[in-house]
């Protein structure tokens, strides 16, 4: 019974100092600072839910508003698979696209989505541009230094 408290008591000592350490790292956190002139990142799109369409639309605001990115953001959405949802012109998502768009955002289609499932381009918005396969616009950019954001 003695061990048996001892060890209860270790253990509530450990947690009472692992919670007193991440408190105490919140006191002290620094967030990250734009060191540079300019940044990119490739935001990945292949996936139809209406609720994550709209998230990556809404994150790719925030980036774009984040007072240490302003003006210096560079962004890009790779649209490929079931994401062609959002570039139909038959969905409601021009009216959140269209902002990101004069704010300097670039929409990209894979042209092998289009031909798999039979959809023309006249069937997507007229501003959108287009690369060969989606996964290869993603591993080139990679390559060229972009950030990669799946959200």
């Amino acid at each position: 019974m003695k061990r048996t408290m001892q060890v209860l008591l270790l253990l509530l000592c450990s947690i009472t100092m692992k919670v007193q350490a991440q408190q105490a790292n919140t006191k002290t956190f620094v967030p990250a600072v734009a060191t540079l002139q300019h940044y990119n990142a490739l935001y990945i799109l292949n996936e139809s839910d209406d609720k994550k369409i709209r998230a990556l639309l809404r994150n790719i605001g925030n980036a774009l508003n984040d007072p240490r990115l302003k003006g210096k953001l560079h962004v890009e959405v790779v649209v490929f698979g079931d994401g062609v949802e959002m570039n139909k012109k038959s969905n409601p998502y021009a009216a959140l696209m269209l902002p990101l768009k004069e704010k300097g955002v670039v929409f990209v289609q894979c042209e092998n989505t289009l031909a798999e499932r039979k959809i023309d381009k006249s069937e997507v918005h007229d501003f959108l541009g287009f690369v060969p396969s989606g996964n290869g616009e993603i591993i080139l950019r990679q390559y060229e230094g972009w950030a990669v954001i799946k959200p």
